[in-house]
Parts: C-alpha cells; structure tokens; sequence
C-alpha cells in the first residue's frame, strides 16, 4: 500500500514557504514491524517495475535527491533502492563544481550523467547546487567566470533548469525531484550521533559544522529555488525528513508513482519475431553436441 503523495508535491507557481511546512508529520506506520513491512512491499513492486522499464526500453527516470547535510540521503537511497537490478539503475554524486565543469556551461555535467532509456538515474545533489551552494558562496561563482549582476544569473539559471527539464521529459525521461526538509535541531542530533558512534566518524567532517553556519542563508536560497523550478512535468516533493522510516515510505511512494506513470510492459513480440524465435529454437532443439559426435563408439 502506498502513500498519498499529493500533499508533498509543490504546485508550479506556489511559494515553497519551508517555515510553514513540517519537518516531522505523525508516522505514516503503525509500529516498525509495518514499516519494515510496507517498505519491502515498496521494494518488490519497485523491483517489478524495474524490470518491465529496463526491457520495454522506451523511456528514463531521473530521480534528484536534495537536502541539508544529514537529511537521509544516502540512507534512503541505501533502503528504498536495495531491490533494483544494479545493471539499470546508476546513482551519481554531485559536489561543488570543480576541474573540467569549471570551463563548461553549468548544465554540462549533468548531461554526461543523465540515464539512458530502460535505467533509473539518481543525482545524490545534483545540477541544483549550482543555485544553491553556489549562491551561498558566490566565490565558487567567481571561480566559474561569471561577472555579470547575480540576481540575473539565478533567474537565468532557473530558467535554463525548467527548460533543461523540459527538454528531458519531452525526450522520454521523467524527472522528479524531491527535498528532503530537515530541521536545524534534528540535523545537530544526527551530527552528534556521527560523533558519538565510532561506526559514524567517518561520515563527518569539518565542513559541516561550517556550512551548518549557513543554515539561515540555505534556507532561504531553497525557498527560492524550488518555488522558481517546481513545475507540473517535474514537480518538487518536500517530504519531511526528521523521521526516516516514514521519509523513507513517502519517498518510495513517489518513485513508484514515477515509474507506473511510465506504463512499462515488457514487449511482446510480432509475427515476424515470433518466427525468427520459433527458428532459433528449432535450431537448439537439433543442435548437435561435438563433443558427444566425436566420441568413441561403445562398440
């Protein structure tokens, strides 16, 4: 059973307003026995569905993940995705832009990145930071060339974003984008977890507590930034993400919705493949073993 998705899905023109929007909703479960539960049936339906997308080959699903250090990111693509093939699903991280992306349009490495038709593509970060991380430090902007006023260069860049996935989803790719909305107390818990637990240390770093300094400023920036990109073919999802268990359910929710709004079905074959099929079997059925024809006669 899934979860009613409408209520986190932001409507093109509609202020994202993340003040008054929740960071923790009451559990979209019962006890963990039903989350553990529903998200498994989650998984084997997304599994199901994989496969018919990766054999019908006929379209792609680009799923961005966004969020504060520490929203479950990566725990959610650890959790809602352990069921997919590997073989057509590609995760991407995305960090400030750096060596080779630094002498391109800001777009340019998210077109080498994008899945192909029958995959599932997911930016960890994505494009985004370049409204996002890039305007709370404007020097990374320098860094990139660019002197003109910045007001004009983040409506622009809005503006090449929404056409950008515009382009993608009339060229067979379905973009949905979802903010995983963390709030400042719970994201200084999770910080002192990675801390206090020795298995977690390697998760943190310095930069953090740095860019957790910023937190105001990235609030405000991404108010912004999905109230000018939230459209109706790519809509943003702001999905409360204090809880994991229930930002898990809602975020596979989402994806499942994606996927079954793709109508994958594995293709069934014409005539003409129906007998080239028939041939090949009949090939196997006579096919001759060398190894038994070139064996010594028993008499």
């Amino acid at each position: 059973m899934t979860i009613d998705i409408e209520p986190f899905r932001l409507p093109e023109g509609q202020a994202a307003s993340l003040a008054r929007r929740p960071t923790r909703i009451d559990p979209v479960f019962a006890d963990k026995g039903v989350y553990k539960q529903r998200l498994e049936k989650h998984i084997e339906a997304l599994a199901k569905l994989q496969y018919q997308h990766y054999a019908a080959d006929r379209s792609a699903l680009l799923v961005i993940l966004q969020g504060m250090d520490a929203a479950g990111k990566d725990s959610a693509i650890r959790h809602v995705m352990s069921g997919l093939n590997p073989q057509g699903c590609r995760v991407e991280s995305f960090k400030h832009p750096a060596g080779d992306s630094l002498q391109h349009d800001f777009l340019w490495r998210a077109n080498l990145r994008l899945p192909a038709r029958g995959e599932i593509g997911i930016f960890n970060r994505s494009y985004y930071e370049e409204v996002l991380i890039v305007r709370v430090h404007p020097e990374l902007l320098r860094a990139e060339g660019l002197m003109r006023p910045q007001h004009d260069i983040w409506r622009e860049r809005y503006r090449s974003i929404v056409n950008f996935e515009d382009h993608l989803t009339r060229s067979g790719t379905a973009v949905v984008k979802i903010y995983l909305h963390l709030s400042k107390q719970e994201q200084k818990e999770r910080f002192i977890a990675r801390l206090d637990e020795p298995d977690k240390n390697w998760k943190f770093s310095a930069d953090d507590i740095t860019e957790r300094r910023f937190w105001n400023d990235y609030q405000h920036v991404y108010e912004h930034c999905l109230s000018a990109t939230s459209t109706t073919t790519a809509p943003w999802y702001i999905v409360p993400a204090d809880d994991k268990k229930s930002a898990r359910l809602i975020i596979s929710s989402i994806i499942l919705a994606a996927l079954k709004g793709l109508h994958p079905h594995i293709p069934k074959p014409d005539a003409a493949r129906r007998q080239e099929l028939k041939q090949l079997r009949s090939l196997l059925d006579h096919e001759t073993d060398p190894a038994a024809a070139d064996a010594p006669s028993p008499h």
